[in-house]
Order: structure tokens, then C-alpha cells, then sequence
């Protein structure tokens, strides 16, 4: 009989257990399938928006778009992070119907900035708020799920653009991103990321902040930092190309993070401890791999940066292309627009530059540059899948900052030749010419928040300034021997502007 009745309770408990598990599953979907009607139109929800003063018909992007991001930037471990970040980028406003020019802008446009924050109120700016074409199926580089897409679009109208002027959990990248894989330079060593979604390369000190690069180097010669790598992606978006994929700052431990793990026994015996009983290795490479040449940490921590490298190429093929404009990487030998001052008509008529927006995107990149001292620009990449009509990829830029006494104006060769330049472009340069929009105040608050800050010194940021002054200068030249304004100032956002 109390075998029976035992029988009979643990049935009863299985079948009570069972059916809390499906009211708890039916709670769950029914929370999922209201939460949406709940949402306005940034699929924020509808008080916070109201308490936080934005207005919901001022907003860009959609709920579903907002979940686009978590394919490549979610490097946090918890959907919370996402949701914040989410959230910044959703609430920026649309911008305002007039004209727009390059003065400070105040009204309703300034109510939600951080007060004291010159960067804020940069991303507030009706110049860095143009509203956008819609983004349609075919504009989406691929899908790996329904839920969360991914989209490019050579306008720059696409969420994971916008949002690299607001990562709030981008410090986060160097702790999430662990352990390190180690390869030779001159690739260095890899942290994993997703499955199938690419990789985040750890470029490590070479240089220290101070440091300029001797003169008698070549720029073939001249050190890959970590620190520009950082300073570059900031900048990148300040101009608003973002064309640099999310770097930050990281404090690698290269015994446990690197020696201690790695599989490439190669690798392992390239480490050795130096005279001063530091830990330090050099790779295995064709070239600058030897004990001269080695990485060494203090004893054991070395600085790098962490750059996202997404998405991986067997989800979207990239295209690498030789830069017009590219160096001889001689000693002595000179590149043929080095020596012929009409060479940009020869690449006006060579695709893919004959057509589309392909130079004045080249021009971007030769400001870009310019501002950071970049002589190393050999290359470039794009996404296959657009065509020509897409945009370049602004990788590698090690090689910048690296001097803050002297400018090299050859590289604005493409700007100076061409005589061309987008207006959009020349818009924000004149914008971050002036007092409330200092370039070098901008970088510098925007680089505060690195976890290895400060990441450059004042010499440096104090010559961005001074450099977008000659690039305006430059543009300046143009428009006086033009016959027609347009001509040199390309119209590149129509009625939007």
C-alpha cells in the first residue's frame, strides 16, 4: 500500500512539474509577442523615451535593425551591454529640414547631449544626422539568422556605421576577447572571436608615446603602434567615414596569454628571457624577426591594441586593390605620380575610378592620412558583393602618428592632383576647424576612455589641428583656379543637405 501511494505522489509531482514548465513557457512566449506592441518605432520603450525627452517620430533606426549590431560588435557577456549600446544608437535624432553649415547649432537638436561634451554635441550636429536612403534586401552583405542582419551600404546609411559613434561597451573588448592566439608578425597575435564571424588582431607596443620616428627612416622602415591603431579609429569617426572597424586598447600578459598556450611550437621557441629578466619573442617572418627586433614585456605585460576584422571573408568576400597613389617602397626609386603632376586625368579613365564615387572615397582616406601621418596606404579593401558601388575599408594603420614636429605633404598628392573633394567632407572639416568643434579636443576626449589612455600626447592631437588647416588650405587652391565650385566641392547627399 505505501509503495502504491508513493507511486502514485511521484506521479502527480511529475505531472505538476510539467505543467508549471509549460505555463512558464506560455508566460514567456506571450511576453515575447505583447513586448513588440509595447515598443515605438526604435523598439525602445515608449515611457523611457518620453522620460529621457526624445521624441519618437525623430527616430533613424527601427527595433529590428537595432539587433543587427549583436552579429558584430557584441563582444560583452551580457545583453545589457547590447541593450545600452542599442539604445545610444538609436536615439540620435534625424536631421533638421535647412540648410546646413558649419556654425553651432542650438535648439531641440542640443536638449539630450552630456553637458560639457564636445563630442556629444559633434554627433548632434545636423552634419553628422543626414538622413538616409532606406536600406533595402538587397543592400544586406548577408544573413546568418532572420532575427539578427547585417547590413553595408556605400551611402553609409547602416546601423553598424552609426553605431561606432556610440560604443559604450568598447572598453569591454579587450577583457571578453580571451585567450589569445599567437602567430608571427607580421600578423600578430589573434584573439578568438564567434565562430564564422571573423577575427580581432592584437597589435603590441613598438614605439612609446614620445617617441617620433627618426628622420632618416623610411616610411618602409618605420614601426607599426598600437596606440595609432586606437587613434585611428577614433579619428575615422570623428571625420565620419567609419570605414575602421572598433579598436581598444589591451594589456596582454604574454606569458600566460600567449607562450603558455599557444600550439605553434615555432612560436614557442622564439621566447626567451632578456638580460633585464624580461619576457619577450619574436615570431617566425621573412623579415624584423630576430632578437633585435623582439617584443618584451615588463616583465610579462606588453600593451596592444584589439581591432575587430569583421565579418570573415567566408560570409562576405573582400577585394583587396593597389592603390593608385601607392609608394615605390624604393630607396631611391620614385612612383610615376611622384614625377607626372597630371597623373589623376591617366586615373580618372582607369576603372574602377571612371565611374561612381570610388576617387572621392580615395580622397577620404588620403585626409584621413594625412591628419595621422599615414605614408603606408599601399592598399585598400572592399566588399565584393557591391561592386564599385560600395566603400573602401580603412585597415592597417599602424604606421600613423608617428610624427608631430613635421607634416608630409606628398600624401595629399590625390586631393592636391585631383582637385576634388566631397562636400560632405569638406562640410565637417570646416566644421571641426572651428572653436566648439576642435578636432584635437574631440580625439582627445574621445580617447580618454581607452583602457591604455592616454594614447597619444599633446604634440600629436595640437598637429591634427594644425594639419586639417593645410588640407582646407589645399581645397582653398582648388576652388580658386576652378572655373565652377562644383567642380571641386562633388555633391555627394543631394536634397538631404
Amino acid at each position: 500500500m505505501r509503495r502504491r501511494l508513493q507511486t502514485l505522489f511521484q506521479r502527480k509531482f511529475k505531472v505538476s512539474l510539467l505543467f508549471l514548465l509549460l505555463l512558464a513557457l506560455l508566460v514567456h512566449l506571450a511576453m515575447d509577442l505583447a513586448l513588440p506592441a509595447a515598443r515605438g518605432p526604435c523598439g525602445c520603450d515608449a515611457k523611457a523615451l518620453k522620460a529621457s525627452g526624445v521624441p519618437s517620430g525623430n527616430l533613424v533606426l527601427t527595433g529590428p535593425k537595432k539587433l543587427s549590431l549583436r552579429i558584430l560588435q557584441d563582444f560583452s557577456g551580457s545583453n545589457g551591454s547590447l541593450e545600452k549600446g542599442s539604445q545610444l544608437q538609436g536615439a540620435r535624432p534625424q536631421a533638421r529640414d535647412g540648410k546646413l553649415g558649419v556654425r553651432h547649432q542650438h535648439g531641440e537638436g542640443n536638449a539630450g547631449r552630456t553637458e560639457g561634451s564636445k563630442l556629444a554635441a559633434l554627433f548632434e550636429h545636423p552634419l553628422y544626422n543626414i538622413p538616409m536612403p532606406e536600406v533595402t534586401e538587397k543592400d544586406k552583405l548577408f544573413v546568418v539568422n532572420p532575427m539578427e542582419k547585417f547590413s553595408l551600404r556605400s551611402s553609409g546609411s547602416d546601423e553598424w556605421e552609426d553605431g561606432l559613434r556610440h560604443l559604450p561597451y568598447l572598453a569591454q573588448i579587450p577583457r571578453r576577447h580571451q585567450p589569445l592566439r599567437a602567430v608571427p608578425p607580421p600578423g600578430p597575435p589573434d584573439a578568438h572571436p564567434p565562430p564564422g564571424l571573423g577575427h580581432a588582431e592584437d597589435r603590441q607596443l613598438g614605439q612609446t608615446r614620445d617617441q617620433e620616428t627618426p628622420i632618416d627612416f623610411f616610411y618602409f622602415s618605420d614601426f607599426e603602434r598600437h596606440n595609432a591603431e586606437i587613434a585611428a579609429f577614433h579619428l575615422d569617426r570623428i571625420l565620419d567615414f567609419r570605414r575602421i572597424p572598433p579598436v581598444s586598447g589591451r594589456l596582454v600578459n604574454i606569458t600566460k596569454e600567449i607562450r603558455d598556450i599557444t600550439t605553434d611550437k615555432k612560436l614557442a621557441k622564439t621566447f626567451f628571457i632578456s638580460p633585464a629578466g624580461n619576457v619577450c619573442f619574436y615570431g617566425e617572418c621573412s623579415y624584423y624577426c630576430s632578437t633585435e627586433h623582439a617584443l618584451c614585456g615588463k616583465p610579462d605585460r606588453l600593451e596592444g591594441s584589439v581591432a575587430a576584422l569583421l565579418p570573415d571573408k567566408t560570409l562576405a568576400k573582400r577585394r583587396s586593390w593597389r592603390s593608385p597613389w601607392r609608394r615605390s617602397y624604393h630607396k631611391s626609386k620614385k612612383a610615376e605620380w611622384e614625377l607626372n603632376p597630371n597623373y589623376c586625368a591617366q586615373v580618372r579613365e582607369t576603372p574602377p575610378y571612371d565611374r561612381g564615387h570610388r576617387l572621392l572615397d580615395l580622397i577620404d582616406m588620403t585626409v584621413l592620412d594625412f591628419l595621422m601621418g599615414n605614408m603606408d596606404r599601399h592598399h585598400y579593401e572592399t566588399f565584393e558583393k557591391f561592386g564599385n558601388d560600395t566603400f573602401l575599408l580603412h585597415l592597417d594603420n599602424g604606421r600613423g602618428f608617428g610624427t608631430h614636429s613635421r607634416d608630409e605633404p606628398s600624401i595629399l598628392a590625390p586631393l592636391r592632383q585631383c582637385c576634388s573633394i566631397k562636400k560632405s567632407t569638406y562640410l565637417r572639416l570646416q566644421l571641426l576647424a572651428t572653436q566648439p568643434y576642435r578636432l584635437s579636443d574631440l580625439l582627445r576626449e574621445a580617447l580618454a576612455t581607452d583602457p591604455l589612455a592616454p594614447i597619444l600626447t599633446e604634440p600629436h592631437l595640437r598637429a591634427l589641428d594644425r594639419r586639417l588647416g593645410k588640407v582646407l588650405a589645399t581645397v582653398g587652391r582648388c576652388l580658386a583656379g576652378a572655373a565652377r565650385r562644383d567642380e571641386v566641392v562633388v555633391d555627394d547627399v543631394g536634397s538631404r543637405v
